[in-house]
């Protein structure tokens, strides 16, 4: 499958015109001024711990120094009455945890860095 795309750049008060080639075939579509004005996709930082749902650290299972392994529960987070064991999504070493016991965090909010 292949696939090409022109980019103009979109005028913020009227739909901008596009055509996609796709497979050998080419196609017209209009992007909206919400397309384009979406947020670049940026990918995630393995060395960043996030939070993914909102809720309530209940405890810290780990410390600045700790050598953890992939899949090891980091923390306990509280979402809707649930007690959610975040792990490692690789092994590393704890460099910074920035919320204790008690924080209510948001969706995307920075828990723990690795070194």
């Amino acid at each position: 499958m292949t696939h090409s795309a022109t980019h103009p750049a979109p005028h913020p008060s009227k739909p901008v015109r596009q055509s996609i080639a796709l497979d050998g075939t080419v196609y017209e579509t209009t992007l909206t001024r919400k397309y384009a004005q979406r947020k670049p996709f940026v990918p995630k930082d393995p060395s960043r711990l996030t939070a993914i749902i909102p809720g309530l650290i209940l405890d810290l299972l780990v410390k600045p120094g700790d050598p953890v392994r992939s899949g090891q529960s980091l923390l306990v987070l509280e979402a809707m009455k649930m007690q959610n064991h975040i792990a490692a999504h690789d092994a590393g070493t704890i460099k910074a945890i920035h919320v204790a016991p008690g924080d209510t965090v948001a969706k995307g909010q920075l828990l723990l860095e690795f070194q």
